[in-house]
């Protein structure tokens, strides 16, 4: 099966709509212009035969293809989400192919200096002789999740063509800011209408994910004491201060730039501060919710200690859930994964199970009663000007993607 043109084309179409969200919104989607590819994804629904499209008061996107079987059979969604991260410009993205990519250095923008190799990816090795795209060097591509859109789009349209195919009904999801963690915070699970689905939004091909972190949002405010210097003594309370002293008391190997697999972290990503008040923002994760726990915990200790050693000050830190591994829901299912896994094998890969260092809206959907384990799409280096999707992998992930509703009617 080969439908490279088909997603090519699909991909560069979507990667020029800017789908930016942002995590400073209040509204939901967060940006307005994420609409704009969710009514462009609606109409091309409609056009290709898909049925029950519809695009509600949330932005999000949903449609059938019937069954072409008859009897009861499990319902399969399939799921990917429009908006790109708020670490890199999605704005004015310029897709380059670069075909039969043969080893050596791909120049993404020599003018800017961001050349591709696999020493700055290793990731890259496995796709020697196949179709890379990137963007020209100043944006992301949006390949997360844009290559999961153009994937499920395409091989929708060949089901909807080859009704010899044999599948019970597929149910389609697109939705918004994924990126910024509100997925599905609004997302119908009941009217979806699916028993288990799958969102193509994973890297390299062959990579599949049951597993994410335990994620939570953590939140320290100091509210100082501020008085003129030269009279400070015993007197003054400088919140920036003491918010740089609980941030750097927190221990160099775990943070994200020392922790890989299974290795737990909390960052701060965010931080106000001034002499009356200092705001951090930032996140904890881990995959064991005891240790993520316990992380927690030791944050607490640093922040009591601190409380001790500036008492003029007020200090207050609290922790906000976001998600949680959907491997406990999940591995509940195995059908879920064993139909994945034979799906891969058939397309001629070898499955790789791996623990997501981060969360897909399967995280949430699986605990909203949907299990959503994640599939690869072809990609690698999200969210930033070095990303990268294979054009074979993508096709690839459509070849999986139509195995696995021919295995779920069996």
């Amino acid at each position: 099966m080969d439908l490279k043109n088909a997603i090519y084309q699909r991909f560069v179409r979507y990667a020029k709509v800017d789908t930016q969200s942002d995590d400073k919104s209040r509204t939901f989607p967060s940006t307005k212009k994420q609409l704009v590819l969710l009514k462009m994804l609606a109409a091309e629904l409609k056009a290709i035969g898909a049925k029950k499209v519809k695009m509600d008061k949330y932005g999000y996107v949903t449609a059938e293809v019937p069954a072409t079987v008859k009897g009861r059979k499990p319902v399969i969604g399939l799921l990917a989400h429009v908006d790109t991260a708020t670490s890199a410009s999605g704005k004015d993205v310029k897709p380059q192919l670069h075909r039969a990519w043969q080893g050596g250095d791909i120049a993404i923008s020599r003018k800017l200096g961001v050349i591709l190799n696999t020493k700055n990816c290793p990731e890259l090795a496995g796709c020697k002789g196949e179709d890379i795209i990137t963007a020209s060097g100043d944006t992301l591509l949006g390949a997360d999740d844009k290559a999961g859109i153009a994937v499920i789009m395409a091989a929708a349209e060949y089901l909807l063509k080859h009704k010899e195919i044999p599948h019970g009904a597929l149910k389609i999801g697109f939705t918004p800011d994924e990126e910024v963690g509100q997925g599905v915070k609004y997302f119908n699970v009941k009217a979806f209408g699916a028993d288990y689905a799958y969102t193509f939004d994973g890297d390299v091909a062959g990579a599949v994910e049951d597993e994410t972190f335990n994620a939570d949002g953590v939140r320290l405010v100091v509210h100082g004491k501020s008085v003129h210097p030269g009279s400070a003594k015993n007197a003054m309370a400088n919140a920036a201060r003491i918010a740089a002293d609980i941030v750097t008391a927190w221990p160099e190997s775990r943070v994200p730039e020392t922790t890989e697999l299974r290795e737990g972290f909390i960052m701060f990503t965010d931080i106000t501060a001034g002499t009356e008040k200092a705001e951090v923002d930032g996140i904890v994760r881990d995959h064991d919710l005891k240790k993520l726990k316990a992380m927690e915990r030791q944050l607490e200790a640093i922040v009591a200690a601190a409380r001790l050693k500036y008492p003029l000050a007020k200090i207050e830190l609290t922790f906000t859930e976001q998600y949680r591994n959907m491997k406990e829901v999940i591995a509940k299912h195995p059908a879920v994964m064993n139909n994945l896994l034979a799906a891969v094998k058939q397309a001629g890969l070898t499955p790789h199970i791996k623990p997501v260092r981060g969360g897909t809206d399967g995280s949430r959907l699986s605990f909203m009663g949907l299990p959503t384990p994640n599939v690869f799409t072809g990609g690698y280096n999200y969210h930033g000007r070095y990303e990268w999707v294979s054009l074979d992998g993508m096709n690839r992930s459509a070849e999986v993607l139509v195995n696995l509703v021919k295995k779920w009617a069996e």
